[in-house]
């Protein structure tokens, strides 16, 4: 009954997220516009598929994911798990650990960040598009592919600054001064695809996975708010692919100046 009852709040809080947009769409094509709806039974089909394919999207999410990031945390920073002895102390004991004891920490907020990416819809949608506009110049498949490695890292770095608990400003500053130099330094053609990748993978598979692990992690460890500490994280995952995805195109410039280079040579 639990499930069903969250069905009919999720389908009614998506019914009244939906309507503004369908009500924009209609208004302009109908007044502004003045133009008839082609394939209009199409067009409320469609609507409806995307009605209740987000509504059963977000009971999956508040049944499953949001649960299972935050167990996953929870298991991963177990003080039997660390290596510590549950006892009285195992609070302070946790509170002085060394950074690198979280090392499966690292690597679950990795695997998550990537494969999430990997996942994204939105950045699949970019991702063919970008393939299909620069005439195969970007292949879609390794566009996804570096972008779930920046993502992968940005959950990474994330989890370790929440361990540190060094604050979250020193973090986000530093990334974005990487970015603008690279603004500066990377080919301009894969600059806006970079801000674009960089938007789209914070989306619907990626922020619940996300957004759990940093709250399950600083509700664990000792000394960290899950207000101040645990959010923050998306941004990470929004910010680091920018820096792979330049990355990828200064290297691949470079690569492709040198071998220009040798060739010249002989």
């Amino acid at each position: 009954m639990n499930v069903v009852w969250q069905l009919g709040e999720n389908l009614l809080s998506t019914i009244r997220d939906l309507l503004p947009i369908l009500g924009v769409v209609l208004t302009f094509q109908l007044l502004v516009l003045r133009r008839p709806i082609h394939q209009a039974a199409k067009l409320a089909w469609g609507f409806l598929f995307v009605l209740l394919g987000l509504t059963f999207f977000l009971t999956g999410l508040s049944l499953s994911l949001f649960p299972l990031g935050e167990a996953m945390a929870q298991q991963l920073t177990r003080p039997g798990f660390l290596g510590l002895v549950e006892g009285v102390n195992v609070g302070e004991e946790m509170a002085v650990l060394p950074w690198y004891r979280f090392y499966w920490t690292y690597l679950f907020a990795f695997c998550v960040g990537a494969s999430t990416a990997i996942a994204e819809p939105a950045l699949m949608v970019v991702a063919g598009k970008a393939q299909e506009v620069s005439g195969g110049a970007v292949d879609a498949w390794g566009l996804r592919l570096v972008v779930a490695l920046g993502v992968g890292l940005g959950v990474a770095v994330g989890t370790f600054r929440i361990v540190i608990g060094v604050p979250l400003p020193w973090f986000i500053i530093t990334g974005y001064v990487i970015i603008v130099v690279q603004t500066y330094l990377a080919p301009k053609e894969i600059v806006p695809l970079a801000y674009d990748s960089g938007g789209v993978t914070t989306s619907t598979v990626t922020v619940p996975l996300v957004a759990a692990l940093g709250l399950g992690l600083s509700s664990q460890i000792p000394g960290r708010d899950p207000m101040i500490d645990g959010f923050g994280l998306i941004a990470f995952a929004a910010g680091c692919p920018l820096i792979s995805v330049m990355a990828y195109a200064q290297i691949a410039a470079w690569m492709q100046n040198r071998r220009r280079r040798m060739e010249t040579q002989t």
